[in-house]
């Protein structure tokens, strides 16, 4: 059996021969902020990540409402505040909402309300009805020019004929 020294010697001797050893595996390793290795996949603790606001529907609202409204013993409140990650202002706001009825409102899809197709054929037609009368417009005065244009060419040739008759 072999005796190892009680003074320490032997264990830097060790530490030095580990240490070698981890610096081969250092390559593999990410660095972090300060040049510390940090295993791949591992997120870098001085990064802070940028908190994202949740959004709860209205469903989901007057269900919790309804839950904390049912509760009757003392810490079923907090229990349940608790499981859903929520807060007691979150109920206090969502119960004033429902007071002034805009839990109702916030189901509703947002933006604007789909277009109905009646107006978008009220429009079509009421274009083609305009189109119609200023063609039928544009038409009553050809009409017109073309009467007047016909009682001209009478009165022309209706004298004119009547004098190469009596000329012959």
């Amino acid at each position: 059996m072999s005796q190892t020294s009680t003074n320490g010697a032997g264990a830097a001797v060790g530490a030095a021969a580990a240490g070698r050893e981890d610096q081969h595996g250092v390559a593999g390793l990410g660095f972090v902020a300060g040049g510390r290795a940090a295993p791949e996949g591992t997120p870098d603790p001085e990064l802070v990540e940028q908190a994202k606001r949740r959004a709860f529907t209205a469903e989901y609202k007057a269900r919790i409402l309804a839950e904390a409204d049912a509760c009757s013993r003392p810490g079923e409140v907090g229990e349940l505040l608790r499981r859903e990650g929520l807060y007691t202002s979150h109920l206090t706001y969502w119960r004033k909402q429902r007071k002034d009825g805009a839990l109702k409102e916030l189901g509703q899809p947002r933006g604007r309300k789909p277009a109905d197709k009646r107006d978008a054929q009220i429009a079509a037609l009421t274009r083609r009805a305009e189109r119609a009368e200023s063609e039928l417009a544009k038409m009553k005065r050809v009409v017109e020019i073309q009467g007047n244009l016909s009682a001209l060419l009478d009165e022309m040739l209706g004298t004119d004929s009547a004098s190469r008759s009596t000329e012959r």
